[in-house]
């Protein structure tokens, strides 16, 4: 975050997305837990932003009304803005670390301000972070000192189940695009090297950059092979919407194909359904998940929308580091991560969303727990990644709708 203003900003959202009514206990007279909550409450995904940060409130709620932390201290989550790039994640870090004192992060959300944030504010300070959504393969390389988790798949997965997905519909032959950042370049590659081993054919690949008005002359040149579909890797929010509709309009393209980062509904109503033809993947729960339909329950009763991407990613990364400090014992950035790894090792008592006071009693009774997440399983591997599912959506009835799970070649 940069200033007050963006801090006024974040505060509205916050308001705006309502609270939820329970009867909170009376709590020690001691400082609050603080975590920070990183995220693009301005930028090219701002849209996806607000159920994200209130799902990630919920956790924090149900907390706060289950008796607290830590004996009985309130836990407060406090949100930066990252902007969706560097400069803004190393400010909104810094400010959560430095002036907020915040024991750990939740966040960022866009690949390139989790893995700034990380190597310039986190890491040096030994801040825990988890990422709800961060899907960038950069990520798992990082020199973390076991500080950066995340709870999405990373999109080396992502990018070979999109490249059998799109075999498998028939389509050959694509020209390529992608954002010129993290996410992209991590994304593009990972897709670009399974299709081609699958026996696609990339007809033109080509980097592009935000914030300009005109993409035609990329557009034609990505085209001029005639390729049946454009795979594009990018925000909907940002670049994405200006290149759909630039292709639409000039006749470049007409089919698209897209990951998590356009699945937004910003398509949808500025482009018109009846105009789409854009088959998306993004990392899901999978079905019969006990914690998913608790967690659809509760944040359904608090006006959350179940559906919203990421939702039940940002629920766990906040629960997940609530039990990491009521397991470690203290608000002492040091035992976080280890703490992390043991309420997510295997052979604990299973703890699903909503289950605080459970938890704590059984921290308490010195036996170990295994949180069961909404989000699916959470086994962290050592790089701080956990393994997916991918879904496919398409437009139904005016709105992204979830299909059939995709598998890896």
């Amino acid at each position: 975050m940069t200033g007050f203003s963006n801090l006024r900003r974040a505060v509205v959202v916050l308001g705006a997305l309502g609270a939820l009514s329970v009867t909170v206990p009376a709590f020690a007279q001691q400082p609050e837990v603080r975590l920070g909550f990183l995220g693009s409450i301005t930028g090219p995904i701002a849209q996806l932003v607000p159920p994200i940060v209130r799902s990630s409130q919920l956790a924090v709620e149900q907390i706060n009304a289950q008796g607290g932390i830590l004996g009985g201290r309130r836990l407060n989550v406090i949100v930066a803005d990252d902007q969706c790039n560097a400069q803004g994640a190393n400010d909104g870090a810094s400010k959560l670390v430095n002036v907020d004192q915040v024991t750990a992060i939740v966040g960022a959300l866009c690949s390139g301000a989790t893995i700034a944030a990380a190597n310039s504010v986190a890491i040096p300070n030994g801040v825990v972070m988890i990422s709800p959504a961060s899907t960038s393969p950069a990520i798992t390389g990082l020199q973390d000192r076991d500080l950066v988790f995340r709870v999405a798949p990373s999109d080396a997965y992502q990018g070979q189940v999109m490249a059998k997905y799109v075999i498998d519909k028939g389509i050959r032959r694509v020209a390529l695009t992608w954002i010129n950042n993290d996410y992209g370049r991590g994304f593009s590659g990972a897709f670009r090297a399974a299709y081609e081993r699958l026996g696609g054919t990339i007809t033109a690949g080509e980097a592009h950059e935000p914030n300009q008005a005109s993409y035609r002359s990329t557009l034609a040149t990505l085209s001029r092979e005639r390729p049946e579909a454009l795979v594009l890797l990018a925000y909907a929010g940002g670049t994405g919407l200006t290149l759909i509709r630039q292709s639409l309009e000039g006749g470049f393209f007409n089919r698209f194909i897209g990951g998590d980062g356009m699945r937004d509904d910003v398509l949808i109503r500025e482009i018109g359904a009846q105009n789409l033809n854009i088959l998306i993947t993004q990392p899901v729960s999978l079905p019969g998940n006990t914690s998913l339909e608790t967690f659809n329950r509760d944040f359904a009763a608090v006006q959350g929308n179940p559906a919203s991407i990421f939702v039940a990613q940002g629920y766990d990364s906040t629960f997940l580091l609530a039990l990491a400090i009521q397991r470690a014992g203290s608000t002492d950035r040091a035992a976080i991560s280890r703490a992390l790894r043991q309420v997510t090792a295997a052979g604990g008592e299973p703890i699903g969303p909503g289950e605080w006071r459970k938890a704590v009693e059984a921290l308490a009774a010195g036996r170990a727990i295994k949180y069961a997440g909404a989000s699916g399983s959470i086994d962290f591997d050592e790089n701080g990644d956990v393994p997916g599912v991918i879904a496919e959506f398409t437009i139904q009835n005016n709105s992204f709708t979830q299909g059939a799970r995709l598998r890896a070649p």
